[in-house]
Parts: C-alpha cells; sequence; structure tokens
C-alpha cells in the first residue's frame, strides 16, 4: 500500500499557504494544477486496483461462507438420515471452512478500509482540482492587477525624480537669472559712472573751445586804454 504513504500529504495540503509562499501565483496554481492531474491519474490507478481486490476478497468471504451454510445444510441431513459419522465430517468441513472465513473476513476488511481511502482520496484530488481551476482566473487576474499597480508605482516613482530633477533646474535658473540681473546692475552703474566723468570732461573742453577771436582781442584792448584802464 505503497500510494497510500505517497499521497498521504494530499489529504492535508494547504493550497492558500503554497499560493502565499509563491513568488508567481499564477505560474504556480497552473502547476499544481498540472501536479494534481499527475496524482490524480495515479490514484485512479490505485483505486481501480483495490477496488478490485475489495471485490475480490468480498467474493471469497461469500463464497466460504455459502460453502459453510452448504456444509451446515449437509450435516444436518445426515443426522437426519442417521449417518453421524458423515454427520461429523460435514461439521469438520465447515469448521476448517469457518477458520478460512476468518483470514478472509480479515483481509476483506483491510480491503475495504483500503479502498474507501484511496476513494476519499480521489474525490478530494477531484475537489481540488476543480476549486483551483474556478480560482485559477480570478489569481491571475490579481497577479496581473498587481503587476500593473508594480508599474504604475515605478513609473511614479520616475516622475518624482524627474520633478525633483526639473525642480533643482528651476533652481538653477532663478540663480543665473539672479546673477543675470546682477551683471546688468553692474553695467548699468559704470556706464552711469562713465557718463558723469564724460560729462565733466565735456563742459572743460567746451570752455576753452569758445576762445575769442583775435578781432575781438585787440577791441577789448583799445577799449582799456581808452578807459584808463590798461
Amino acid at each position: 500500500m505503497g500510494i497510500l504513504k505517497r499521497f498521504a500529504d494530499i489529504m492535508s495540503a494547504n493550497f492558500n499557504a503554497l499560493l502565499d509562499r509563491a513568488e508567481d501565483p499564477s505560474k504556480m496554481i497552473d502547476e499544481y494544477i498540472r501536479d494534481l492531474n499527475e496524482d490524480l491519474a495515479k490514484v485512479k490507478t490505485e483505486t481501480a486496483t483495490i477496488m478490485a481486490e475489495e471485490a475480490r476478497c468480498k467474493r471469497a468471504v461469500d463464497e466460504c461462507s455459502a460453502e459453510i451454510s452448504k456444509m451446515q445444510t449437509y450435516a444436518e441431513k445426515a443426522i437426519l438420515a442417521g449417518n453421524d459419522e458423515d454427520a461429523k465430517q460435514f461439521l469438520n468441513k465447515k469448521a476448517t471452512l469457518m477458520e478460512k472465513q476468518t483470514g478472509l473476513m480479515q483481509a476483506y476488511t483491510l480491503a475495504a478500509d483500503n479502498a474507501a481511502k484511496m476513494k476519499q482520496m480521489h474525490d478530494k484530488l477531484c475537489k481540488d482540482i476543480a476549486d483551483l481551476a474556478a480560482r485559477r482566473e480570478t489569481i491571475k487576474a490579481k497577479v496581473q492587477v498587481a503587476k500593473t499597480q508594480e508599474r504604475v508605482n515605478k513609473m511614479r516613482d520616475t516622475m518624482s525624480s524627474m520633478d525633483q530633477a526639473k525642480a533643482r533646474m528651476s533652481k538653477i535658473d532663478e540663480m543665473e537669472a539672479k546673477a543675470n540681473r546682477m551683471l546688468d546692475e553692474a553695467n548699468a552703474v559704470a556706464e552711469l559712472q562713465m557718463r558723469d566723468t564724460t560729462g565733466d570732461m565735456d563742459s572743460l573742453m567746451k570752455k576753452y573751445e569758445d576762445t575769442p577771436t583775435m578781432a575781438v582781442e585787440d577791441e577789448l584792448a583799445a577799449l582799456k586804454a581808452r578807459l584808463g584802464r590798461a
């Protein structure tokens, strides 16, 4: 009965725990359904063999019981016929058959118990396969949604990094604009200072550009002589 030992874990299998440990439940459930179908094929074969053994043992018990009943009948007939020796032989045969019947009953009980276990295992496997098949699409859909959410989360992380980069670039742009304003202001001050210096020099030069002509000088000298101011 090695088949019972090999598939003992099937009766206590915790599929939810298996799925919890799986990295990809959708792949895990497909793999597990394949394994269960392979186990089911083996269980069906072994169950059929054990059920056949149960039927054989039951038939042997029934045949033995029928022989015991027959010996009892013949013993009674022999007694009625006054043949006690014949009756003893029939009763001895009955006793031998009853001992045989005890062994046959033990074999039948064991075969029936094994057949019941195999039937229970077969039925559980069929139910587990049907349940998993029914849940497979739901599980796969949830896994797909989870994978999509993971991609969305990664995109959000990427966008967040881009936003941070944009913020840093915006800060640099502000600093550059401030530097440009400072440079423009410095250039404006320098230009004003240059204009002030140039204006003073222009006034000084203009003072000497208006030198009177020689005729005016001569007239001025004559006028001063006449007035006694020479």
